[in-house]
């Protein structure tokens, strides 16, 4: 049955994948979306495929008249709209707080007036919301560690340390009832904001689904943002054969899931039958090495960019993820399966086609340093 979905910040990478799948699926899709500068330059229109399939609408999520020239009839929200840079996050606080939290507090009070036939609820959540995540010491089992000290980074020693005898740990894939512990303010306003959806759900009694993204890439994200996406960052810097500089010691990790699983997992939620509101990790389960992922982009371009790893660190910036999956496959009956290498691949091949614009990744690196959050 062909249902009404609204995608805030559905114009962006994960939202036009998403209203793809959905015209596919038969459905209406209307978006909500600023068409931010950051994230699309200059651009101020969906992807050609959608224009004139979709309902577009340009507004702000920190405007109440325009949520409530978006919500009439619609029978679910996918709210995507949000400002997602961990670095910027940490100095532009009063910004990051406004368009996250604000935001989503103005659609809950609609919500709450009843006049809204929505009956399920979706945010993009974060794996930024756990901090450094779960690790195991050899001594304690599983722990949760705090925040790596800058003295600790200073002097190299960048892997966490077990919260209860300070040695250093191992990661471990982290679960959703993993404490929140967020290193950056981004990650803090996504908690607060996964947190506000699921307890309304729960008064408004309707589904609520807080999906904590891990590392997501694929074709078509953005590689103007100089604030998020490290793929697209060191492909441009491939393309253009400038030096590419590997914070840490190379070592650090991700874990990359590609769009069509986040997709997926997100249209599962949209179409959930009545079900308790939950959190849920979308992500692989495997982690991959940054310097391990440049030194793929580099020879994926034949490039001649020189590679160094500096030691260099971003207060903010956790050491490793790799998202446990098991209540995802309880909860949607889904696991995703695409692997790094070969979504890795798609990725590179759209983005050779790509025009990247002028980088502003050095300015973004400057904005951190002059305010002490860039060391080394």
């Amino acid at each position: 049955m062909s249902r009404n979905i609204l995608i805030t910040g559905g114009a962006g990478f994960i939202g036009t994948h998403l209203s793809r799948r959905l015209l596919h699926l038969g459905h209406e899709v209307t978006v909500l979306d600023n068409f931010s500068p950051q994230i699309h330059g200059g651009n101020a229109d969906v992807a050609p495929d959608l224009q004139g399939l979709i309902k577009v609408i340009h507004g702000d999520v920190r405007c109440e008249h325009d949520w409530k020239r978006a919500l009439p009839q619609q029978d679910a929200i996918v709210h995507l709209a949000a400002e997602t840079g961990t670095g910027q996050s940490m100095y532009q606080v009063r910004h990051y707080t406004d368009v996250n939290v604000s935001g989503t507090s103005i659609l809950i009070e609609l919500l709450l007036t009843g006049k809204y036939g929505v009956s399920n609820l979706v945010v993009a959540s974060s794996r930024a919301v756990y901090g450094e995540g779960a690790y195991t010491c050899q001594e304690h089992g599983l722990v949760f560690p705090a925040s790596r000290s800058v003295t600790d980074m200073q002097r190299g020693e960048f892997e966490p340390k077990c919260p209860a005898c300070g040695i250093v740990c191992s990661m471990a894939p982290t679960p959703e009832d993993a404490p929140f512990n967020p290193t950056s303010l981004y990650g803090l306003t996504k908690q607060v904001q996964e947190q506000m959806i699921l307890m309304y759900a729960r008064t408004l009694k309707i589904n609520g689904f807080a999906l904590r993204y891990q590392n997501v890439f694929g074709p078509g994200q953005s590689l103007k943002n100089p604030y998020t996406g490290i793929l697209a960052i060191f492909s441009n810097q491939a393309r253009a054969n400038q030096p590419i500089y590997v914070f840490e010691d190379g070592r650090e990790s991700r874990d990359f899931v590609y769009i069509d699983e986040v997709v997926e997992a997100t249209v599962r939620c949209i179409l959930a039958s009545p079900q308790e509101p939950v959190a849920l990790n979308v992500g692989t389960g495997q982690s991959v090495a940054v310097l391990d992922v440049v030194q793929q982009i580099v020879q994926h371009f034949d490039s001649k960019s020189p590679v160094t790893v500096n030691g260099a660190f971003r207060e903010g910036d956790i050491r490793h993820n790799a998202a446990d999956l098991a209540r995802l496959a309880r909860v949607l009956d889904f696991k995703p399966s695409r692997s790094f290498a070969s979504g890795i691949d798609r990725f590179l091949n759209w983005s050779d086609s790509q025009d990247p614009g002028v980088s502003l990744y050095e300015t973004s690196l400057s904005e951190m340093k002059q305010r002490g959050l860039l060391h080394g």
